[in-house]
């Protein structure tokens, strides 16, 4: 769709605010020379079409649960987005602060991209491709919370997101699988802006990159709409942007051609995207413009008063929201009781009691007992929004009742249906654009959502940008990993993991939990629901033991305990996850034909156990007393910290039945007892051992390499 040329603007103060702008987005990088001014430059159009004339939003509560979302995907144009934030009256945003872009100020809060701890952003973004995907999350919040809550004369949740893209975001991955989703699930409250500058750092987009962005969008269920002079036809943009909240069924792209640092000698150029321009270079550009050469970080006075009523018609927009839902939990006290504990971010005060209070005695898979938690949780708890990347059929979260995230409009072949109400998502096979979405729940409002993702943990390999991104913000959320081992079994190396858990146990912001049995699960799982930030709960496919009056909920959300203690141990073994099964079948044994003393700590999650007291850890771990094995059918990288030795994976997995591949690799009682009995005797020949980490395990004799 082209937009015919509105009328009735103002031109002569738009085409001031885009000069001025410009200038002052030059001033900025120059000053310490580095920044990324170009596409800041091109957008300015856009901008004052966002913050000037349609979104909803409020500078003096930057929070205000129904305003519009903003996301700057592209994030290395975030000049554009403090600007703006300044020029509408944000009190965080100063002059100093504008000044301080690219400082050495510890106190900035101009980071080189947009961070979600700053006032008025929501999301941060950098690696391109996450905000859109986020923007996604955000806009299936809106829809969500609109249908549970939303009453005739109450629309207490009718916000819009509006994100800003470039070309590299289009490009990427993750973005890609989102749009299509977006398309399919009729996000009609997602409005993206498309800076089409056909520039990106290495040169023109057609170096790599041949198609038809509008035609791509169509083909994926969107409004398109087309605005051909973006760079400064503001009235258009407007009328584009209204075009688009009038959209019913479908999210839409605006695509809005742009000119990467327009009117400066660097225009149209990849030299525009991440550089300065120079001294001579912007001075050259202001008298182009219009403007002193000698004058710098200048807003003329027009401009300022240009957006100065923004302020009073934020907190008019403010006040107008409390008063309507101060009516509406007159008119609906239940439902709007439940609506505030959501903006709150407070879960039922029993909802540990909702979760399956008896553990099994029989051999259960602790995906089984994973998927119980979560089913139970779920269904008792409104904030859960659940979902898997095409393994529904296999991890089997939805629970009874649970209706399913999908425009009503919608009707798949397979016979499913649903509605916005619904609160599980079948996410496709996108397991990037899954977590990245999850990430844009949670930032919709803390705790408003409890996002919970499900795959196979090798997959999860996939979405780590996404979960990284997800720790770098604190963003929570609960993600269900299943075949979690070599144990996976006949499906063979390519899905059974052996290296990425070394990953995830180092990232900060991000909890890792690998449990032994179904207690465990339990424990990790509230655990995980308590937690601020996200959680992996590592699960397996096949049955492992269950071992109940050993494990520990209470003592299992500590990270690590004991498991099995004896006076005066010879050694000690750390079980994990499915590998607790060899470890107290070797030390049974280890105890029957050689008469040691085995102690057995378990270690369902290395940060938990860290944050316990030193004393704690002191007692558990017993550092320089004993020799201490840990059995984990991953690599030993990261226990040096906790054990003296290790009995690991040091290849990768093999196609085999789950007994086969575990006797394949030498989890075996007989093959583990023997490396640590001959381990335990150096030991005691050489106690210096104790302080090298030692790998008991040497590559299986029938490998070829």
């Amino acid at each position: 769709m082209r937009i015919p040329k509105a009328q009735n603007f103002n031109e002569d103060i738009h085409d001031l605010v885009i000069r001025s702008f410009r200038c002052y987005v030059l001033d900025l990088v120059e000053q310490y020379g580095g920044g990324h001014p170009g596409s800041a430059m091109g957008m300015v159009a856009i901008g004052i079409a966002l913050w000037k004339y349609t979104m909803k939003y409020s500078p003096n509560d930057p929070t205000y649960f129904n305003r519009d979302r903003f996301v700057l995907s592209n994030g290395h144009t975030c000049l554009f987005q403090y600007l703006f934030q300044h020029l509408t009256g944000l009190k965080s945003m100063t002059v100093k602060q504008l000044k301080s872009y690219h400082s050495s100020d510890y106190h900035s809060l101009t980071p080189g991209h947009p961070e979600i701890e700053n006032d008025a952003v929501e999301v941060t973004t950098g690696p391109l491709g996450q905000g859109i995907s986020n923007s996604v999350g955000l806009a299936i919040a809106t829809k969500n919370l609109a249908a549970l809550y939303n009453r005739p004369g109450f629309d207490v949740v009718n916000n819009k997101t509006y994100a800003i893209v470039g070309d590299a975001c289009l490009q990427e991955g993750p973005a890609l699988e989102s749009i299509s989703l977006a398309g399919h699930l009729g996000l009609s409250n997602l409005i993206v802006i498309y800076d089409n500058n056909q520039v990106c750092c290495d040169g023109s987009v057609d170096i790599a990159n041949t198609e038809d962005i509008s035609a791509k969008f169509k083909a994926c269920n969107w409004n398109v709409i087309d605005v051909s002079d973006a760079a400064e036809d503001v009235a258009t943009l407007v009328r584009a942007l209204e075009y688009a909240g009038r959209e019913t069924s479908r999210p839409t792209l605006i695509n809005a051609r742009t000119v990467i640092g327009a009117g400066a000698e660097f225009e149209n150029h990849c030299n525009a995207h991440g550089n300065a321009l120079g001294e001579a270079g912007v001075r050259a550009a202001k008298v182009r413009y219009g403007f002193n050469p000698n004058q710098k970080f200048y807003f003329p006075e027009e401009v300022y008063d240009f957006f100065s009523e923004i302020p009073a018609r934020g907190d008019k927009l403010v006040s107008e929201w409390k008063q309507l839902v101060s009516a509406y939990s007159k008119a609906h006290p239940e439902v709007a009781a439940e609506f505030l504990g959501r903006t709150r971010g407070e879960l039922p005060k029993n909802w540990k009691s909702l979760l399956p209070s008896e553990a099994p005695t029989e051999a259960t898979a602790t995906r089984t007992t994973a998927r119980e938690c979560v089913r139970a949780f779920g269904k008792g708890v409104s904030s859960v929004i659940a979902g898997s990347a095409d393994l529904s059929v296999s991890v089997d979260l939805p629970w009874e009742g649970v209706e399913y995230f999908l425009s009503p409009e919608l009707a798949t072949e397979c016979g499913l249906s649903g509605s916005f109400r619904g609160r599980y998502i079948e996410f496709g096979i996108r397991e990037h654009s899954m977590c990245a979405i999850a990430s844009g729940l949670a930032a919709f409002n803390p705790g408003t959502f409890v996002p919970i993702t499900s795959s196979f943990y090798m997959f999860y390999l996939y979405a780590a940008p996404a979960l990284r991104m997800a720790a770098l913000q604190e963003l929570k959320a609960i993600h269900i990993a299943t075949h979690d081992s070599i144990g996976a079994g006949e499906d063979g190396p390519t899905h059974q993991p052996i290296a990425q858990s070394a990953l995830w146990r180092a990232m900060p912001n991000f909890y890792y939990m690998r449990p032994a049995d179904a207690t465990e699960v339990r424990a990790c799982f509230e655990k995980a629901v308590e937690l601020p930030v996200s959680s992996l709960l590592s699960l397996s496919r096949h049955e492992v033991p269950q071992y109940p009056g050993t494990s520990s909920l209470a003592k299992a959300k500590r990270g690590g305990y004991v498991f099995r203690d004896v006076e005066r141990p010879d050694f000690q073994f750390i079980g994990v996850g499915s590998e607790m099964e060899w470890v107290v079948k070797a030390a049974d044994l280890l105890t029957k034909t050689k008469g040691y003393r085995i102690r057995i700590l378990s270690f369902p999650c290395q940060r938990l156990f860290d944050e316990q007291s030193v004393s704690y850890r002191r007692s558990v771990l017993r550092r320089g007393e004993l020799p201490t094995i840990v059995v984990e059918a991953y690599v030993a990288y990261g226990w040096e910290r906790y054990a003296t030795a290790g009995y690991n994976m040091n290849t990768f997995g093999k196609s085999l039945p789950v007994d086969d591949v575990y006797q394949y690799f030498g989890f075996t009682p007989e093959s583990i007892a023997d490396r640590v009995d001959s381990y335990v005797k150096r030991v005691k020949a050489e106690p210096q051992l104790l302080w090298e980490f030692q790998d008991l395990k040497t590559r299986p004799k029938h490998d070829k390499l």
